[in-house]
């Protein structure tokens, strides 16, 4: 069984908050991910920004970041994976939804998906589509295409 935990910084915990966290763990099923604690984070992009320049020396925002802990723990006599935390700036992510022109409900699922796959250890040097990630974030992302997050 996986857990997830959501919070939000700056603002209340989004009304979707449940519906994300059904969503995160459909993704971590069709993963095969088992005993998983992830965390993710919403927030607006002064927030992510500051993460980017501390971590990455980058001083402007960003749609999602992963911060990769890959530990293991022992909880009750099961073995637990700690994979990290993502990271999610609602604005960023309304942004992106306008000059992708998609829905901001897919392009949530899209950063959700895209910082799971980081935390299972997979990286992409660019943005191209035919980036291995890429190619399995947007299978996976088709494949749930039926299921909603936003309202």
């Amino acid at each position: 069984m996986n857990r997830v935990a959501i919070q939000a910084e700056e603002d209340p915990l989004p009304p979707w908050a449940g519906q994300a966290h059904r969503f995160i763990l459909t993704v971590l099923d069709r993963l095969n991910r088992d005993r998983w604690d992830l965390s993710v984070l919403f927030c607006r992009d002064e927030y992510i920004r500051g993460l980017n320049a501390r971590f990455r020396q980058k001083g402007e925002a960003t749609d999602v970041l992963s911060f990769e802990l890959g530990e293991t723990i022992e909880e009750n006599g099961e073995t637990r994976y700690l994979p990290g935390d993502i990271v999610i700036s609602l604005e960023s992510l309304e942004e992106n939804a306008r000059y992708f022109q998609v829905s901001p409900d897919e392009e949530l699922r899209r950063l959700l998906i895209h910082g799971i796959l980081h935390l299972t250890g997979m990286d992409h040097a660019t943005n191209a589509d035919i980036e291995p990630m890429l190619l399995l974030q947007e299978a996976l992302l088709a494949e749930l295409a039926g299921e909603r997050i936003l309202p």
